[in-house]
């Protein structure tokens, strides 16, 4: 069931390969606890003993493997989509209630050493990775997805078209100028000397295809060890929720901050004004002391 589920992944086109690895990973961890549970009926067929079986490994994720909450209604969401591409119908359990707080970005003194790192890293193609999420507010995929006419330049401008975001929502974002000088230089310098340059990619790897995810993922980790930041740091999306967390905080319109980032839920783009873990600290460093 597994591999069957693995394949139907892989032919899920609005999946990026984070995800489809993910999810695979979250199922066979429930059926290989589905295998030594002792659950009533069989919870790969019957509706019933399925919910009952989710909602018993949900608490043992609790209980026993002392997962966070949001840990665990990645996993359910996982299961939901295992269920639901298998035939086996809807899930019925429910997610635990999370803390409200902002998704996880980079703080004041991560960003500067992230863009100290990047000017310094000798890769102009992997400069503009590095850079894509966090002036641009890119998912991952999106940035390996762009192709060479999905940016246009001009002396000292540009826009960024993204064709197929999630939801398969269009946008254009303006060109940051820290981004803009990368971006030529890469295009116009660097790019004509790799092989495949006629690829339509933006992005090009070592063989002259277009850059994977797994390869742009790889290089962000590689970047983000140099530069030592101390944001647990796991990705594009910590780069992007960067880029997202900014423009909330410095007080631009909520509805444009959602449009650069093709949410299509105004709910979501509010997240980033909730407190994060360095406001909580500060708010009890506040309190006054008696020494």
């Amino acid at each position: 069931m597994l591999d069957r589920y693995a394949g139907q992944l892989a032919k899920a086109t609005m999946l990026d390969n984070d995800t489809r690895r993910a999810y695979t990973s979250r199922t066979r961890g429930y059926l290989a606890w589905l295998a030594a549970a002792d659950v009533d009926g069989d919870p790969l067929t019957d509706p019933a003993a399925r919910d009952g079986a989710v909602r018993d490994y949900r608490a043992h994720l609790q209980t026993v493997a002392k997962r966070k909450p949001a840990t665990i209604n990645t996993i359910l969401a996982a299961l939901g989509d295992f269920y639901t591409r298998s035939g086996l119908g809807t899930l019925n359990a429910a997610r635990l209630d999370l803390p409200k707080r902002a998704p996880r970005s980079l703080d004041a003194r991560d960003s500067v050493r992230w863009l100290r790192t990047v000017e310094r890293w000798l890769s102009p193609r992997d400069r503009v990775v590095a850079l894509l999420p966090y002036y641009a507010g890119l998912r991952l995929g999106e940035v390996v997805a762009l192709d060479l006419d999905d940016v246009q330049l001009s002396a000292r401008k540009g826009v960024i078209t993204v064709r197929a975001g999630k939801g398969g929502k269009y946008r254009e974002i303006p060109v940051h100028p820290g981004l803009h000088e990368h971006l030529k230089l890469w295009i116009n310098d660097e790019r004509p000397a790799w092989p495949g340059a006629d690829n339509p990619a933006l992005l090009l790897n070592q063989r002259g295809g277009r850059l994977s995810d797994r390869g742009a993922h790889d290089i962000l980790l590689t970047i983000a060890d140099e530069a030592a930041v101390t944001t647990d740091f796991t990705g594009g999306h910590v780069l992007r929720h960067t880029f997202g967390t900014r423009l909330v905080r410095e007080g631009h319109d909520i509805v444009l901050v959602a449009e650069l980032m093709g949410h299509a839920r105004l709910e979501t783009t509010r997240t980033y004004s909730l407190p994060t873990d360095a406001d909580r600290e500060a708010a009890i460093n506040s309190l006054l002391t008696d020494r």
